[in-house]
């Protein structure tokens, strides 16, 4: 998520981006600055694991474990979480 804090400056939030998986604020200079980058590589990485799991929960049996059912479900609600997240924060630098 991206909040304006004033004069070309930006406040990320990125979800499990801190130590221990802890939520990160990132105050940025709202262009292409080393925090800038370090925060597109972060959402970059949380859509690429969004992506693989996607694709690993497509690829299940038909006859799959309720335990394998419910695995996917859980691992889908949490990349699904985080790719809002990047969508908010994509949306707000956008001024949509």
């Amino acid at each position: 998520m991206t909040e304006t804090a004033g004069s070309g400056t930006d406040v990320r939030v990125l979800l499990g981006a801190g130590p221990e998986d802890k939520t990160c604020i990132l105050i940025t200079d709202g262009g292409s600055g080393p925090l800038s980058r370090h925060a597109d590589a972060v959402e970059t990485i949380r859509l690429d694991h969004a992506a693989h799991t996607l694709a690993r929960a497509r690829s299940l049996p038909p006859f799959a474990s309720v335990t394998d059912l419910r695995r996917y479900v859980h691992h889908l609600a949490d990349h699904l979480e985080e790719v809002l997240l990047v969508a908010r924060s994509r949306g707000r630098r956008l001024r949509l």
